[in-house]
């Protein structure tokens, strides 16, 4: 049976289009991905809480679902999903279930035969804004998720141990909404993983180094991270941050963070390593980005965007800590930053 829905932006902009998902309705920031795959770790990215997120390409759901150990998270994070042209059909050797079956289960509503196309080039004139989903007649009221500290919902309640417990190289993670796949990528370098809410008081843990992981919303509303993270970096520990974890290490460092027009969502974005002519191919998610120009004298760019000129990592001049804006683990996306992990590795062995 053929559900009519529709997505209706704050400046009133409608489009109708056909219920593939949870018949029901939501509210969120509308933003785009122009990726051409990885919908299924997009999807379950912390880093989407609260957004209405648009895919680019047109295909989507042509290979399915696969099973959860596949995911970025324990669950879909997002709050619809819009696309051009749903495929009914699905054909992997690891899908489990349809993408249209997983947004039921969910309760994500979602919607296709919108013009995608349309859609992004208001969002990349205006801005990214506030929409919501209508399917059928329930309605729903429109909500700013970037007014609410995003992370508190998304990140870990109690402290987790991943990897060797013997192991000499213990790593404390700041849980910010931490992707599956950060934790894969430092666990299977044989570090200990101590996984901690965002709001750990880090002075608790014994461990070699601090992780501050990516999520979702604005990083001003993480006050008492950034508080701890302030500490942190007059100690002697090693520290490297990814996606948000970027932006509060900034924060602690007394540098300022903007929300962008419509933020970094691909796997595409390029990003040229400062003194350098390496320019890697990087996977990002984020809507917001350090000021460069407030970074203190003891910090430094460490990459640059070379679509946009926006930053995308810092260092500090003397202390072995660094972070990034993209994302080097990928999922998904190419792994041409992944040895950053390693780097990390040795700045804690030395």
């Amino acid at each position: 049976m053929i559900v009519p829905a529709k997505l209706i932006l704050e400046d009133q902009t409608t489009f109708n289009g056909i219920s593939f998902g949870f018949n029901g309705s939501s509210s969120g920031e509308v933003v785009f991905n122009t990726g051409m795959v990885g919908y299924t770790e997009s999807l379950t990215d912390p880093s989407y809480k609260g957004q209405i997120l648009t895919f680019t390409y047109p295909l989507i759901g042509n290979y399915g679902v696969p099973s959860s150990e596949y995911f970025e998270s324990n669950k879909i994070n997002v709050s619809g999903l819009i696309v051009s042209d749903y495929s009914f059909e699905y054909s992997h050797w690891n899908a489990k279930i349809s993408l249209s079956e997983w947004l039921v289960e969910q309760k994500i509503p979602a919607i296709y035969d919108i013009d995608t196309r349309a859609l992004t080039k208001i969002l990349r004139e205006k801005g990214t804004m506030v929409g919501k989903i209508v399917v059928g007649n329930s309605d729903t009221a429109f909500y700013d998720p970037n007014k609410d500290n995003l992370v508190s919902l998304v990140s870990t309640k109690e402290k987790i141990i991943y990897g060797d417990k013997n192991s000499k190289i213990k790593v404390l993670l700041v849980d910010c909404g931490v992707k599956n796949n950060i934790i894969r990528c430092l666990v299977k370098r044989g570090v200990c993983v101590i996984r901690v809410p965002w709001d750990h008081d880090l002075n608790k843990e014994d461990a070699n180094a601090i992780f501050i992981s990516n999520g979702p919303g604005d990083p001003k509303k993480c006050e008492s991270t950034i508080i701890n993270l302030r500490a942190a970096i007059n100690e002697k520990r090693p520290i490297m941050g990814i996606c948000l974890g970027n932006q509060l290490l900034a924060l602690a460092a007394g540098a300022n963070t903007y929300k962008l027009k419509y933020g970094h969502r691909s796997q595409n974005q390029p990003c040229v390593e400062v003194g350098t002519k390496r320019c890697y191919i990087t996977s990002q998610n984020h809507g917001f980005a350090i000021e460069d120009k407030t970074l203190p004298e003891e910090w430094a760019p460490l990459f640059v965007n070379a679509n946009d000129g926006t930053n995308e990592g810092i260092k500090h001049l003397s202390k072995p800590i660094f972070s990034v804006q993209f994302h080097p683990e990928a999922c998904a996306g190419p792994k041409d930053t992944e040895f950053l992990f390693d780097k990390f590795i040795e700045m804690i062995k030395r």
